[in-house]
Parts: C-alpha cells; structure tokens; sequence
C-alpha cells in the first residue's frame, strides 16, 4: 500500500481516562457522544475528502473511540508502526486539549522527525502559546477552514519546500523562534468541500477500520449524521467560542460562509440513498436569509425522502416557514435552544427572542405535523441563580401542560461544561460579563482536566452562582426534570427511577470527592479517590446518562437503518469528482 500523506487521529478528553478515576459529570448527556467526547470533529470528513480529491492519502483514526470500546487496544503501538508523512490532531474545543498534547508527545517519542499538526478553533487560539510550550506540535494551520492551507503544507512537507507563503499557518522557523503567517485563507462559500459518506464509506473499506471511522459508540445501531450550511456565525451568544465576534476577531471571518443549499439537498439525498436513519442540519437554513432557506426546501420537494431530518434553528421560525419545511419534509424535526425561561437572561447571553415567539412555534410545529421538538436549557448563564435554574424546569412543566396531548415536546437542561470557551466574549471579558476564570493558559486547562470531578474541572463560576451551585442546581433540576417526563409519559417509570438512582449517586459521590480533596496529603488523596472511583467504572456510573438518559435524544429511525445494497454498489463505484454549483442564491 501507498504510503499514507496524513494520519487524522482524534484524541479523548483525558489519555488516561482507562486508568485515572474522577466523575466527568453530565458535560455530554445531551449529545450522541460519551464525556470523553468520542466523536471526531465534522471537519475530519471534508479534510479527507478535499486531501483525497487533490492527489493524497488520508486516514482517520477515532483514538478515543478505540480506546473506549476496548480497554487493551495499544494507543502507543498503533502510533508506533504507522508511518504517515504527518499526522494531524484536532484541538477544536478545550476540552481535548489534555488529549490532543499527550497524542502529540507520543507521536514525537516514536517519530521524531515526523511533522505533528494540530488545528481547530481552541489550536487557532493557542496557536503561539501551543508553539512555545510543547516542542511536540510542529505546526498550526488557523482559521476554520483549513483544507486548502493544509493542502499546501502537506505538499511543502513532501518536496521539502519553504513555508512562508503558506496562510494561517504558525510554525517554528528552524530555530527558536515562531513564524505566523497571515490568516488570508477566508473562503466566502462552502461550495468546494463536502462532507460525503460515501466517501468515508470507501475509507472504512479501503483500511479495514469500522472503529477508527465510527463517529460515537453507539454509531453503528443509530446512524445519525450531519450536514452543514456554515462556517461561521450571525449570532453573538457570550459563552460561545463559535459566535460572530469570536470568528471575526479569532479566524478572520467577517460574515459566515454558506453551502449551496442545492449541494445542501444533494448532500441529504446522498445520505438517503444509503442510511436510513435520521440526518441533523447543522445550522439555521434561514440565517443566511429567506431566499436559501427556501431555495433548499425547493430543492427538497423535487425527491420526498423519508428519513427524519432535524432542522436548528437560532430564533422561532415563523409559521410560513414551518409551513414550506412541511411541504418539503414529510418527518420533519425540531432543535432550539432558549437557555432559559428568563428573558433577560435569555437576551444577556445572546438569544433575541422571548417566549412569547418561542410558544408560538411550539404551537405551529405540532400543528403542521413536526414529529419531535427538543428544547434544551443550560445552566452556568449570566444574570442566573440557583433558583432561576429550578424556575426554568417549572417553565417546562407549564409547556408540557399547555401543548398536552402532543407526545414529542422534550426539554433538557445540562451545564456549560467543562469551559467556557477560549476567545469568547464572556472569556474575554469576564468581569463585564459576570464570570471568573479559573483558567487562562492552556496549561492550566490541561491540568484541570486532570481534576477527579467535574466541578474541579469547570473553569468559572459567576457572580450569581459558585461552582458548588452550579454543579448542584444542574443535578437539582435534572431531577425534577425527569420526573416532570415520567408524569408526562415522555419516559417510562422504569427509565425515570434509573436516571434519578445516578443522580442521586452521583450527588454522593461528588460530596465524597469534596471530603477528599480537603485533605492535606495528596498520597492519603490519591488511596481515597481510588477507593471510591475504581478504574473506569466511575464513566459509566456516575457521568453517563446522569441527568438524563442518553436514548432521550434519539429521533425515530428504522429497524432496518442501512441500505445495504446501496452501500456496496457505491464501494464497487469509481470515484467521480466533486463538482461545485454556481452560488446564485446568496444571503439577502
């Protein structure tokens, strides 16, 4: 076999979360992934796809799934016997910073001379500080696209060229100092990169790796996938290290950059042809205005497909909008994210709608057929208490009250966890905001990763709420939540006692945690935390569908959920090449 240009590897959380107890909380029950957030970056499938349609050879390898689906698998002696020209770790989020570093210094413990690459949103931030504190990483290539800037470094690496000119690249200059390149690689559209299954479905075959390419752990028996509209952000929410303000001021990006939403459509009728399962569209189809959002719908009426598709939106449609999504998507979801019940909360954190928008949806979705709609509240907001936390599970019983009989209203509420993020205005400014950090550096975020509990972890607390408040009123909340789902029929008895039994465990446990960590000896610290959090039981006892239980959030599927004889035609299939559309319906 060829040899390979670029190995993708995808880190967990904490390396040794095999081996190091602690309670990671419930930072991931409202997301398909576990909380050492298994689930590569979407970012990997269009990298792969864009490096592979330009002359290399790319592999991903999901480490952190490999790692939890089989405690023996040896992460160094995977690392040990293959030999890319480079090898690439995401650093998107923070909270993979521990993982992506200690990957890094393995890499470079086997193959010294073998470029280590890290990239993502938190890698862009960092990306000096990364350089001069941990000689494992080599290079960082900036910004939020970075598939033609890694194009060009991957083809300098091979013919041992100069990298100068290469954008949004950091690296070091062959002493001791740190070039940075301009970020100049801001692409306006999306319509050159595609995130494509079939593609991944080559892959699978072509390295003989279900697990290295399988995007969570229960992947393979609820296929959900994703498509996006954009790279960046209309919006200025104060904890997100994704909003308008931080891509502006971190990646370089004035306004968002969209996908056709022709390819859109193309993009779900390629994931239809072979799944049969739901697909998520990552981003508001009407951020970038009227005109694409129904230019996509158009699209979709020309093939009615069956699969549910789940629709976020940033701000209530209106119903002539939930009425076209009706006619064009026979199964047709719902994701929004209020935050809270408050308002004023709700419009500090960067939310502009109030409630009176957001039940008048409610009340149109149900109306026009949507078959699900999920609601999902946090905690750990600006302007927001202990008691405002448990006022906003009341809001959700007054919704479930109003909208009965309708059987598919589900809220959640978890915690900003484990960070706030790094170049976020509420980061930036903490005071203005009413947040203090606990960590700054990225060593400092590393070392907290290593904490036994999530509290530990977490690196704020608020003017209105300490870190034991915001830990205890997500618990709080999370209770009361899931019995206002019993009573309402959204889960049955059964499920209800078992999510409320590890919360109550949970609780026990995190105040033991707390006992111990007031000890003066960190040995007599160490017997103790291993005496109650044996290996990695403390994962699925105590931080896996804590607060609520993880199957809560899954859209109706089928029983047969692959089109199996769909799969191999497109594997015996000779590649044909992406083609782009010609964008004639832009943001009005």
């Amino acid at each position: 076999m060829a040899t390979i240009d670029l190995i993708l590897l995808h880190p967990p959380t904490l390396y040794d979360f095999r081996k190091r107890p602690g309670i990671h909380g419930p930072i991931s029950d409202v997301v398909p992934s576990t909380p050492i957030f298994e689930m590569y970056p979407i970012g990997f499938a269009s990298l792969s796809e864009y490096l592979e349609r330009h002359g290399l050879r790319v592999r991903i390898i999901n480490i952190a799934l490999k790692m939890l689906k089989d405690r023996r698998f040896d992460v160094e002696r995977l690392i040990q016997k293959s030999k890319p020209v480079a090898f690439g770790l995401d650093l998107h989020w923070m909270a993979h910073v521990q993982g992506a570093l200690a990957l890094a210094e393995i890499i470079k413990r086997f193959h010294p001379e073998t470029p280590v690459i890290l990239g993502g949103l938190s890698a862009t931030y960092y990306h000096e500080e990364i350089l001069r504190q941990y000689p494992f990483v080599d290079f960082v290539v900036k910004g939020d696209s970075t598939e033609k800037p890694l194009l060009q470094l991957l083809r300098a690496i091979k013919g041992k060229g100069d990298f100068q000119n290469i954008p949004n690249l950091t690296y070091r200059d062959g002493g001791n100092g740190i070039r940075v390149n301009p970020l100049s690689y801001v692409p306006e559209n999306l319509d050159d990169m595609a995130i494509d299954y079939r593609h991944i479905m080559k892959k699978v075959v072509r390295y003989a790796d279900p697990v290295g390419y399988q995007p969570f752990i229960d992947w393979y028996t609820y296929p959900v996938t994703a498509v996006f509209t954009c790279r960046g952000c209309s919006y200025h929410c104060k904890t997100c290290g994704g909003s308008s303000q931080t891509f502006r001021s971190m990646a370089n990006r004035r306004r968002p950059a969209y996908r056709d939403p022709r390819l859109l459509a193309q993009d779900i009728f390629h994931i239809a042809d072979h799944l049969l399962a739901p697909v998520m569209i990552i981003g508001d189809i009407f951020q970038p205005g009227e005109a694409y959002g129904l230019t996509f719908l158009q699209e979709m009426k020309k093939r009615r497909i069956t699969n549910h598709i789940a629709f976020e939106f940033f701000v209530p449609p209106s119903r002539d909008r939930l009425e076209r999504i009706a006619e064009a998507i026979p199964n047709f979801n719902i994701e929004i994210s209020p935050e809270s019940h408050d308002e004023e909360v709700r419009k500090t954190f960067g939310r502009p709608y109030d409630n009176k928008s957001l039940e008048r949806m409610i009340g149109d979705a149900i109306d026009l057929g949507s078959k699900r709609i999920d609601l999902f509240f946090m905690t750990g907001l600006p302007g927001q208490t202990y008691h405002s936390v448990l006022e906003t599970v009341d809001y959700c019983q007054y919704l479930l009250k109003r909208f009965q009989p309708y059987p598919k209203l589900i809220p959640f509420i978890s915690p900003l966890a484990p960070f706030l993020d790094p170049g976020s205005a509420a980061f930036e400014e903490p005071e203005r905001y009413g947040y203090r950090l606990f960590c700054r550096t990225v060593e400092e975020h590393r070392q907290a990763l290593m904490a036994p509990s999530w509290k530990y972890i977490l690196n704020y607390e608020t003017r209105w709420m300490s870190r034991d408040e915001i830990v205890y009123s997500t618990y709080e909340a999370g209770k009361r939540l899931n019995r206002l789902k019993a009573e309402f029929g959204l889960i049955d008895r059964k499920t209800a006692e078992s999510v409320e039994r590890r919360i109550e465990a949970a609780v026990r446990v995190m105040k033991q945690i707390d006992e111990i960590m007031a000890l003066s000896d960190p040995k007599e610290r160490e017997r103790a935390l291993d005496s109650i959090l044996p290996g990695d039981l403390s994962l699925h006892a105590y931080s896996m569908s804590t607060v609520c239980e993880k199957k809560e959030l899954e859209w109706p599927t089928r029983f047969i959920r692959m089109n199996f004889i769909k799969i191999v035609k497109t594997l015996l299939m000779r590649r044909k090449p992406n083609v782009s559309l010609p964008s004639s319906t832009g943001p009005s």
